[in-house]
């Protein structure tokens, strides 16, 4: 699509020196969430167990399993801190985040440290996306947004925004076919870009994974710009966004 463009590395070197109006971003969670999604993987592999869809009660063998382990290192508070140092003095308007529930206090500490205003976390809640497979305790329906902006007009008369961003039936699951992990629909990732951009600003994405925040931010009239560094993600982010956009895409 036009108005799209995703670069092939690490951040640091593709993105080097790129100043935007606003990041939006799904980068690693903490060792906890990627060793759990792991071990899942590995367990579901085996076809020990049945797994149960919460959102009809229904349940069914775990089958053929297309879901991969997670190919890329997890991030550490000190990965939080490098990115958000890196970041924070070249994006001129809102800075959102994604993350889990391990790491959320060192992006808002990281945030605040750096000049931001930062609001509580948000809650992405996609019903029956990672039901526990083994163990006893609570699925992770929820992945956590963190949203800051800087402490001065205009972002401080933005408006209100919304509270929680709840997957409607029908939207894409959050995690797609598993093909590759942590992809987020895009009903979520246009959402975020409609809430905190404006139109023909610049919306930058350092890990752009396969793509969603690029597409989503094109979908809706801004310039798109993204970093991927795992070559097999960046090749299926380029087939992707080469094509025409249909709604079927999420």
């Amino acid at each position: 699509m036009e108005g799209i463009e995703l670069r092939f590395g690490p951040w640091e070197d593709a993105l080097h020196g790129t100043e935007a109006d606003v990041l939006i971003c799904d980068p690693p969670y903490s060792e906890k969430t990627h060793s759990g999604h792991d071990v899942a993987v590995r367990q579901e592999r085996l076809g020990d167990y049945q797994r149960v869809d919460r959102r009809d009660g229904s349940v069914y063998s775990s089958g053929v399993n297309r879901r991969k382990v997670i190919a890329f290192e997890p991030w550490t508070e000190r990965d939080v801190w490098a990115f958000v140092l890196s970041w924070t003095q070249r994006v001129r308007g809102w800075f959102v985040a994604m993350t889990d529930d391990v790491l959320v206090p060192t992006w808002k500490l990281a945030l605040n440290q750096c000049g931001r205003y930062v609001f509580a976390p948000l809650p992405f809640v996609a019903p029956g996306s990672r039901v526990r497979l083994a163990g006893d305790g609570p699925s992770a329906w929820t992945v956590w947004i963190i949203v800051a902006r800087p402490r001065c007009k205009p972002w401080s008369k933005w408006g209100t925004l919304n509270g929680a961003y709840v997957l409607p039936p029908g939207m894409g699951e959050a995690r797609g076919d598993g093909s590759f992990p942590g992809t987020k629909p895009l009903w979520l990732m246009q959402s975020l870009v409609r809430d905190y951009s404006r139109p023909g600003d610049l919306v930058v994405d350092p890990c752009a994974g396969t793509g969603t925040t690029l597409l989503a931010a094109a979908i809706e009239n801004r310039r798109a710009l993204g970093a991927e560094r795992d070559e097999e993600t960046y090749q299926a982010a380029r087939e992707r966004l080469s094509k025409p956009y249909t709604p079927s895409m999420f």
